[in-house]
């Protein structure tokens, strides 16, 4: 497509044109997640088979996506997105847990939210993985977000005399890599663990990361 079609203005049954293209939108992203991320995955999922998901046209899809790998793409982010803010949320509240329990109840945040959804793993840990190099770069980026949120953290640790004062990057480069992979083998069934094993696992992890002084 050259470029997306012209969008419905106005009013109508009591909902504006931008109201009822959230809908759609919506609905296009709902059947993505379930078409790439419990179905038969994105590579084997076209317009068509997508737009009878959502139970709108085509004409409608490419009113509001260029391509299917936009969608992927805005899904991808949408699950960073929600863990982001289910970890910020348990951040405000653990300032007076010692620097063990706080680590824990982060990434227990953090887990809880992205492995809440099967489909929500597969779109961030299997699917995502190779689709193209523009694909590549927004997987990097948003590893790198948490790598630096990881190093934020251990700043703030070390001026509460709670860890030793070094770079943390490529411990907290580690730790990501760790996560990524590992709940992309056991996605794709290379593991044979429970998933609270893994995130348990996980965990101890962290731990070693984020362990104090001596």
């Amino acid at each position: 497509m050259a470029g997306r079609l012209r969008r419905p203005t106005g009013t109508y049954g009591g909902r504006t044109a931008e109201e009822r293209r959230a809908e759609r939108r919506r609905r296009f992203l709902d059947a993505g997640l379930e078409l790439f991320g419990g179905g038969p995955g994105y590579r084997a999922t076209g317009v068509a088979e997508l737009s009878r998901a959502a139970g709108l046209s085509t004409r409608q899809f490419y009113e509001e996506f260029r391509t299917l790998e936009d969608l992927l793409a805005e899904l991808h982010l949408e699950v960073n997105d929600r863990a982001e803010r289910a970890v910020l949320a348990a951040l405000a509240g653990l300032d007076d847990l010692p620097l063990p329990e706080r680590a824990t109840a982060l990434f227990h945040a953090y887990a809880t939210d992205v492995t809440g959804d099967p489909r929500r793993i597969r779109i961030a840990f299997v699917e995502i993985i190779g689709v193209s190099p523009r694909m590549d770069h927004q997987r990097l980026a948003r590893r790198r977000r948490w790598i630096d949120f990881l190093c934020a953290e251990a700043a703030r640790a070390v001026e509460r005399g709670e860890l030793a004062d070094r770079d943390y990057r490529v411990a907290a480069t580690a730790f990501i890599g760790g996560i990524n992979g590992l709940l992309h083998d056991w996605t794709v069934g290379w593991v044979d663990a429970t998933l609270d094993e893994i995130i348990d696992e996980l965990v101890r992890m962290l731990l070693g990361v984020m362990s104090p002084p001596g």
